[in-house]
């Protein structure tokens, strides 16, 4: 069993190669090791105690538990369970619509995210600052003091309900563009179809990425990367 940070490196190498399409990343999910770093990166994050639409929370995290996890992805009975939706107000008074998933999907998220961070972080342009490693609005405020000097006016935009609003059919033909392994598109099609759970109803998703799901952000950041591209041509 490779160590996930050789697993990682091996992916970011291959990605330098535009050509390259990356093929059994689904195998990359059976690899233990791969969830024990995914334990340890999001174990102490808020909401963990929040239990999702399974009644279940971080409590009772153990071995045998990933090992089952792992059994589930390798006989592909594995389906993610509707998220729990809450609000978190806004700035402005309004509310945010959160998805808390379960632990268990929050878990095999991670390991995704990092096998996705690892084939496309470093394909995305400078300019691009959020949810990303190492960069935040703070990176984005040095980025324009040092290359703008000599702008005068700064236009902010916000493309409205985003998150909610992805295709999904758009982005999975942007993620086989890259990745020729069905078994790994497939899982990311469950996440995106898993629905929520509000008031006790059961609520379908036809677009968009769960927020509060973990790889929602790494998701949006490739679905926009397109953009930046064609802005920056």
């Amino acid at each position: 069993m490779r160590s996930p940070e050789r697993v990682l490196n091996s992916l970011s190498e291959h990605s330098k190669d535009a050509s390259y399409k990356f093929e059994r990343l689904y195998r990359i999910l059976f690899n233990e090791e791969m969830f024990y770093v995914a334990y340890q990166r999001i174990y102490a994050k808020e909401g963990n105690m929040t239990k999702g639409s399974d009644g279940q929370n971080i409590d009772n995290m153990s071995l045998k538990r990933i090992e089952k996890l792992i059994d589930t992805l390798k006989d592909k009975t594995y389906q993610p369970q509707p998220s729990k939706r809450v609000y978190i107000p806004k700035k402005n008074g309004k509310k945010r619509p959160l998805g808390v998933p379960t632990f268990n999907d929050k878990l095999i998220q991670e390991v995704v995210r990092m096998v996705l961070e690892a084939i496309y972080e470093g394909n995305f342009e400078y300019t691009s600052h959020g949810f990303r490693p190492n960069r935040s609005c703070h990176t984005a405020l040095a980025h324009i003091q040092k290359e703008f000097s000599g702008a005068k006016w700064f236009v902010e935009g916000d493309i409205k309900g985003f998150f909610d609003n992805i295709n999904h059919d758009v982005l999975i033909n942007i993620l086989l563009e890259r990745i020729a392994d069905e078994r790994f598109i497939r899982l990311i099609r469950k996440f995106l179809k898993a629905g929520y759970i509000e008031d006790w109803q059961f609520h379908n998703t036809y677009s968009g990425t769960p927020q509060g799901g973990i790889i929602s952000p790494i998701l949006a950041n490739i679905y926009l990367d397109k953009l930046d591209k064609y802005i920056k041509e």
